[in-house]
């Protein structure tokens, strides 16, 4: 294989690495008397989050009391990660295309492997229910979903990957994409046909690259997107923001206290910033540029985290907004030194 496909190769598995830092899961639960959420992440060798709360709710209806000792799963699954890791690196050593293709069964094999087991726990979890639990409704079981949504008596629960589980799907599709193009490379050399353009390779990885690095502003997803700075779910389509990396990164938050906050806070440098977006208050989940935005004040918005600041596109709406709320009227730099 060309050398670009095997530094693809070797940066997407040390990418792997990145699950021991992150959490691989994530399960919500959002009810009436919980709008702001619970949630429960899963990593490869320990469960985090509002846990004990949760715990706490499915007592009531039998279910088994979630421990780290009920998983055996987490003694084994970092060493799984560090074979893959290092697989990954002796594919990109060799440059094989069907030593890669090997692997890539490997991986599926390991992604459906996961995807059954955590099926399994789920039935036993939900169906396996304590015979003397307070509440009890003939016939219901509480499994949840292995991936996507579903409802469980008042609660929505909803189960998908988090960012340690993106970064292996992202890295995973990446040697996808290398064996793809690899493979074509190599049906076209053994056409008849001369083969115009050698630098097809080296083009499609360039352009995987930047696509993975869009640096764009994404819809905030409310009722399951977390605030990264207060960790409380994003509920208010009136309020809230985002903030974009130069290399891609959006970091969401449910308030322009919160967002001012992170960015006083230095996590991400100014200069690695490339933009800074707010919701605006209308509704219509449309992002307005913070240097272009006009920001309404007052306590009478009632914004989440208390900023009770909101955006609008243009100074006249503002002001019309400021009339009926008794604000004032600021651009976000003022906003940004006043929070």
């Amino acid at each position: 294989m060309s050398t670009p496909a095997r530094i693809v190769i070797a940066l997407s598995s040390l990418a792997f690495i990145a699950t021991y830092f992150l959490p691989f899961w994530s399960i919500y639960l959002v009810a009436p008397q919980y709008p702001e959420g619970l949630s429960m992440q899963i990593w490869l060798y320990q469960i985090t989050g509002q846990v004990e709360i949760i715990n706490g709710l499915n007592h009531y209806i039998g279910m088994k009391h979630i421990s780290e000792d009920m998983f055996p799963e987490f003694d084994i699954l970092v060493y799984i990660m560090g074979f893959f890791i290092i697989c990954g690196l002796v594919v990109a050593l060799i440059g094989n295309r069907k030593i890669l293709f090997g692997y890539l069964m490997l991986l599926v094999a390991g992604g459906v492997a996961a995807l059954v087991d955590f099926y399994m726990w789920g039935y036993d979890y939900g169906h396996n229910l304590d015979p003397k639990a307070a509440i009890q409704v003939p016939g219901l079981s509480y499994q949840p979903p292995v991936i996507g949504h579903k409802q469980l008596l008042n609660f929505d629960a909803y189960s998908y990957p988090d960012s340690g589980g993106w970064v292996t799907i992202v890295a995973a599709a990446l040697l996808f994409a290398v064996w793809f193009v690899e493979w074509r490379k190599a049906r076209k050399a053994a056409s008849p046909k001369p083969i115009a353009r050698k630098s097809v390779v080296i083009a499609s990885v360039v352009l995987l690259t930047l696509a993975s690095c869009s640096a764009e502003p994404q819809a905030i997803a409310f009722g399951k997107d977390l605030c990264d700075e207060c960790k409380m779910t994003i509920m208010d389509p009136k309020f809230g923001g985002e903030l974009v990396t130069k290399k891609g990164k959006v970091f969401k938050f449910d308030d322009a206290h919160c967002l001012a906050n992170f960015m006083k806070s230095g996590k991400v440098a100014d200069g690695d910033i490339a933009q800074t977006v707010f919701l605006n208050h209308h509704g219509d989940n449309t992002f307005l540029n913070a240097a272009e935005a006009q920001f309404v004040v007052s306590p009478q918005l009632k914004s989440p985290m208390n900023s009770n600041a909101a955006a609008f596109a243009d100074k006249g709406t503002a002001d019309q907004k400021a009339t009926q709320v008794s604000g004032t009227v600021m651009n976000w730099n003022t906003l940004l030194n006043k929070l």
